[in-house]
């Protein structure tokens, strides 16, 4: 008995482990605030521990983290609580002037479209996986795709007057 769960402990460890990064990247990118992201990333594995879903492969399991991510992003935007405060400012290290130059340049565009940049090239899902995970279709996913790509090439041009 004490074994069983032992072993569901070191299931749900792993896949804190392997799941937490691309889940705090995910959060952090559609909040843009790292206490949000940290409030977001407690709730999705919050939720994960509670329902204990069942996935019959790790692709499934990564597309409820990343669609259970997302619902709880759009939860916060939405909320009451959230339209009546002001956020802090804060400044995020990176590791190279690069990364922290492209971290504000994402920022500036909209949440559906941060989130479709996001899952394609860093996460590194599929427009059809994407569309899977957002219950959208692949047309409309490539749709943003292209218009996120098209809107971040018009903002670096104006930052860096090409």
């Amino acid at each position: 008995m004490e074994q069983q769960s032992l072993r569901t402990d070191d299931c749900l460890e792993s896949v804190i482990k392997a799941y937490s990064n691309m889940v705090y990247r995910l959060a952090f990118s559609q909040t843009r605030n790292k206490s949000s992201a940290d409030d977001i990333y407690q709730e999705v594995f919050f939720r994960y521990i509670k329902k204990t879903p069942r996935f019959e492969t790790e692709k499934h399991r990564k597309a409820w983290l990343i669609r259970v991510t997302i619902n709880c992003c759009k939860k916060m935007w939405t909320s009451s609580w959230r339209k009546k405060i002001v956020p802090l400012d804060e400044t995020i290290v990176f590791e190279t002037k690069e990364e922290t130059n492209l971290h504000y340049e994402l920022q500036k565009l909209p949440v559906k479209y941060r989130a479709v940049i996001h899952l394609f090239y860093y996460e590194d899902l599929s427009i059809e996986e994407i569309s899977e995970t957002l219950n959208q279709k692949p047309s409309t996913i490539r749709t943003q795709l292209t218009r996120a790509r098209y809107k971040l090439k018009e903002i670096l041009k104006e930052g860096y007057n090409v």
